[in-house]
């Protein structure tokens, strides 16, 4: 007999499973540690019991927020290479990545509890974004729109600076231009 866990989701339980995911995000962005596992619920629409049937725990919850806010940014890759020139994907997903940073800036206590009884939540997500960011400069490479003498790592700790250095939704003008310099340097020169 098969696990339940393995089992996949009957779309209404995925559905629900995502609204529970979006709430959560959004109220652990904004309120951290003290976000309410019920009002989440209230915001998700869905009962505390379907809440707590998919996550157990508060830290199970986070966690698979965090898990759930990786794979969106890293999925997105293939969306964006597909409507948008190489390098222009590039600049959107840089973009994305500001996001993804700023709201993960209001999980940062949450993510650090649960790293203190040693799970793991960042689990392999410097290895997707690394992945990601790997893609599209393939693609820019190919497309002769950057220098090919840029790695990704240089490019992750580069985002990464610019991410830490200004978070807040105050300094997203400053993070934009310091992106657009970035992402400058990468261009090939005639």
């Amino acid at each position: 007999m098969a696990d339940s866990a393995q089992r996949p989701l009957r779309a209404d339980a995925r559905r629900n499973r995502d609204k529970i995911l979006a709430a959560a995000a959004r109220a652990f962005a904004d309120e951290g540690l003290d976000a309410h596992m019920e009002r989440i619920a209230k915001d998700a629409g869905v009962g505390s019991a379907t809440l707590y049937r998919n996550f157990p725990t508060r830290e199970a919850l986070i966690e698979a927020v965090y898990r759930n806010e990786v794979a969106q940014l890293c999925d997105a890759v293939t969306d964006l290479l597909a409507s948008e020139p190489p390098f222009e994907a590039l600049r959107a997903w840089t973009r994305l990545f500001l996001d993804y940073v700023s709201a993960k800036y209001g999980m940062i206590d949450a993510l650090r509890a649960i790293a203190a009884t040693g799970s793991n939540p960042y689990g392999h997500s410097r290895e997707m974004i690394h992945d990601a960011i790997s893609a599209l400069m393939d693609a820019c490479v190919a497309a002769g729109a950057i220098r090919a003498d840029i790695g990704a790592a240089d490019i992750a700790a580069a985002l990464e600076g610019i991410a830490l250095t200004s978070a807040g939704p105050e300094h997203r003008p400053r993070a934009e231009r310091l992106l657009d310099l970035t992402l400058d340097g990468l261009r090939t020169r005639p």
